[in-house]
């Protein structure tokens, strides 16, 4: 089957060449100071997962496979908040809430494939937790460094096609009533709602992938984190149970707290639903998650608050005359 292009699309959506995004709020004293609330979140997102790579990268004891996983995860993590912030940014002080037809599906293009990236490289850290937990022995076969390469440029191509795919059928649909989307970025349920052809092939789509790379993967993580609960239990020194759990309950906050959002916001009928929740559910998985994810890893881990207190203190040691 011929997968449809951007350029099949053109005819079918002339009657739009723009969408609104409706933000956050339309109350101007709120949206003054949701531009410094903002601007100060996306600051730090950026700062506190660019100094994690920075740490990991810099500190020879970090090159290990769970690092070089927590590397990619925050090179995505700046990835999906640079797609959404930067134009509602721009939206909210200029005031002007639109953005252009191909603007809006380059930005759901971006986001899907930085969401099911950021989800398949969060179930491989689990499984890279079992095994250094559940196989100690065979961690250094079962986890080297020719897998570890493999597996993650494979997640980055397998999700990009998927993207491509998606938002490809999703450019086939007419979008004739309203360009208005009730959110603060072009999200791909949002798109669905707005179109006035029939969209059950791409519903049907979604909650198959859906399925396929949140609910299985969340299912193959839990999975693995039954066996590492399992294996803790075992051990009889209350010093090593908590030296084993540290090692993954910082990766278990996070999976939690994504995993529910994105499942949620992707797996529900696009009809029916609260358009405030969506929002809500949203700014969960594409701004807050971003922001807490270094902070959850570096304030429970030994050794990054180590790198980066390390990589501080060369900072200031190399300002001085």
């Amino acid at each position: 089957m011929k997968v449809p292009t951007i350029g099949d699309a053109v005819i079918k959506n002339q009657s739009v060449s723009e969408f609104t995004l409706a933000g956050l709020t339309s109350t101007p004293g709120l949206e003054s100071l949701l531009l410094g609330v903002f601007a100060f979140i996306y600051a730090i997102a950026l700062a506190g997962n660019l100094l994690l790579i920075l740490a990991i990268c810099t500190c020879k004891k970090l090159h290990t496979p769970m690092y070089f996983l927590l590397t990619n995860l925050s090179l995505v993590n700046v990835f999906s908040i640079s797609v959404t912030i930067p134009k509602m940014l721009q939206n909210l002080g200029t005031h002007r809430k639109s953005i252009s037809f191909y603007g809006c599906f380059t930005q759901v293009h971006l986001f899907v494939w930085a969401l099911v990236t950021e989800i398949l490289i969060l179930t491989f850290m689990a499984y890279d937790r079992y095994a250094a937990i559940c196989q100690p022995l065979k961690y250094t076969l079962i986890m080297r460094k020719e897998m570890c390469f493999g597996i993650t440029i494979s997640i980055w191509v397998v999700t990009l096609v998927n993207s491509t795919f998606h938002v490809s059928l999703l450019l086939q649909l007419s979008f004739c009533n309203s360009s208005i989307i009730n959110n603060f970025f072009c999200d791909f349920p949002a798109l669905l709602k707005l179109s006035c052809s029939d969209t059950s092939l791409n519903e049907t789509l979604t909650s198959v992938a859906a399925v396929i790379f949140g609910v299985c993967t969340c299912g193959l993580t839990l999975t693995s984190y039954l066996f590492i609960l399992r294996a803790i239990y075992r051990i009889r020194s209350p010093e090593g149970k908590k030296k084993a759990f540290s090692t993954c309950s910082s990766h278990l906050i996070v999976v939690i707290f994504y995993f529910s959002s994105v499942i949620y916001n992707y797996i529900k009928p696009t009809s029916g639903s609260s358009v405030e929740k969506d929002k809500l559910v949203s700014l969960l998985y594409s701004v807050v998650t971003p922001v807490v994810n270094p902070i959850i890893y570096s304030l429970r881990n030994k050794d990054v608050k180590e790198a980066l207190w390390s990589l501080i203190r060369r900072g200031l040691l190399f300002q001085k005359p």
